[in-house]
């Protein structure tokens, strides 16, 4: 008896080991790199291998506890292998979508990591429910970004949440997984006290730290990366903003407003030139441009003019720097030979990024092809990786990054896929609150009569 009992134990613990192992591996098998140059591929296959071998950025070299993003390939600056970013790992929960759509992965190993995330984040530091710009990936706690700023970035917060909006979208199924994922987006976003940034003025703050308050003082406001902050701040179930914080605030600037044109193209908001390309990205991974207008602009025709500024300026090349022309164009922020910058026809450090022009498809998909074509064709032995694209090159100082960013490598995977299927605009504009955000701003969207 004793002996049958035994072997019954050893039978279900096997039983158990063999599950527990075998769940491991649907949810975290690697993904191969193709690090030879294919010659002959349609537009289509490039598409997809370049979606594909980018994702590994997220998937294979995603943060082993947390399987949130690292903040960047190398440990340049003296970040330090546990950092994980808060911004980078929203557009990595966006990414992972799309890699289960694209069969890169299985639906099963998308929620997996994806729950894998929420449940680090669900348990991780937070203030007032905003999340700080850096996490340790390993305890969950605020690694500061800089001397004063170590508590809420409710900007980081914003690009988090309009992944993990989508994901909550996506993540239907009726299980424990899935159910999970949703329950846990659904609380996180619940709890951040948007209004509560205000400092019960009409325009939302940056930074807030426990140990140094509101010191940074850093109001949003003017045309950049920062829209999708206010959208979701007026999106809030619990604590919105006021439509005048959106008006009096973001609206409210010296650097909002333009209207002069730029290359013979007429810029509406934003810097001379346009700034660099993230300002028309990062925010439009989940927010789709298309038809969305209000008094102020039209977003989509912002964003393409923005582009077509970018890339004239690069064939125009006033300084002459080696290797800019009408397929090798695009300046954003990034690594250069010099350090990180924020590269822009006003910044121009002889520096192409070719996230700039990859996140840009669906806006200029004629020369954004242009460019894939001859930054993978043309210069792939030294720009192609086992992540994708480096982050930046200079032919000017022969200079080719080694390094890859996770902020960077995101808005590619998921940009690309906007341009060919519209999937993560698609699930992001069908979220009931984000309708009502855009509704309570007076922004009109195709999207809010569906």
């Amino acid at each position: 008896m004793k002996f049958k009992s035994l072997l019954s134990l050893l039978l279900l613990t096997t039983l158990t080991f063999n599950a527990v192992a075998q769940k491991k591996n649907v949810a975290f098998q690697g993904i191969k790199a193709e690090m030879k140059i294919q010659k002959k591929l349609t537009d289509d296959q490039l598409l997809d291998l370049v979606q594909k071998q980018t994702f590994r950025y997220f998937w294979d070299f995603g943060h082993p506890v947390s399987g949130m993003a690292r903040e960047r390939s190398n440990t340049a600056f003296e970040y330090g292998n546990e950092v994980v970013t808060i911004g980078g790992t929203g557009f990595g929960v966006m990414a992972t979508i799309v890699a289960a759509e694209r069969k890169f992965i299985t639906r099963e190993q998308a929620a997996a990591r994806t729950k894998k995330i929420v449940d680090f984040l669900y348990k991780a530091d937070q203030f007032h429910g905003a999340f700080p710009h850096w996490l340790n990936g390993e305890t969950g706690k605020v690694i500061r970004f800089s001397p004063k700023d170590d508590g809420a970035d409710i900007v980081e917060t914003s690009l988090l949440f309009q992944g993990l909006l989508t994901a909550r979208q996506y993540y239907t199924a009726d299980n424990a997984v899935e159910t999970d994922i949703r329950n846990k987006i659904l609380w996180m976003w619940e709890g951040v006290e948007w209004n509560w940034f205000t400092q019960q003025q009409n325009v939302l703050y940056w930074h807030w730290s426990p140990n140094n308050g509101w010191s940074m003082n850093h109001p949003i406001k003017g045309w950049n990366e920062c829209f999708i902050t206010y959208i979701l701040a007026a999106s809030s179930p619990k604590s919105p903003i006021d439509k005048k914080v959106y008006e009096q605030g973001w609206a409210n600037s010296n650097t909002f407003f333009n209207g002069k044109k730029f290359e013979g193209i007429t810029l509406p908001l934003g810097f001379d030139f346009g700034g660099p390309l993230f300002f028309s990205q990062y925010s439009f991974t989940g927010l789709d441009p298309r038809g969305l207008k209000d008094r102020y602009a039209d977003y989509f025709e912002q964003n393409k003019n923005h582009t077509l500024i970018n890339r004239a300026y690069c064939i125009e090349n006033p300084k002459h720097f080696k290797g800019y022309g009408e397929n090798s164009w695009g300046l954003t922020a990034g690594d250069s030979w010099q350090g990180y910058a924020a590269h822009s026809p006003s910044e121009d450090l002889s520096v192409i990024s070719p996230t700039a022009a990859l996140s840009a498809f669906p806006y200029a998909p004629e020369y954004s092809m242009k460019a894939l074509k001859h930054f993978y064709f043309d210069l792939g032995d030294k720009i192609w990786s086992e992540y994708g694209f480096v982050d930046g090159f200079s032919e000017e100082h022969n200079w080719y990054a080694k390094s890859h960013l996770a902020i960077d490598q995101g808005p590619i995977i998921c940009m690309i896929e906007n341009y060919r299927t519209g999937l993560l605009w698609k699930l992001f504009m069908s979220n009931p609150d984000v309708k009502n955000g855009l509704n309570k701003l007076g922004i009109e969207s195709p999207a809010l009569t569906k």
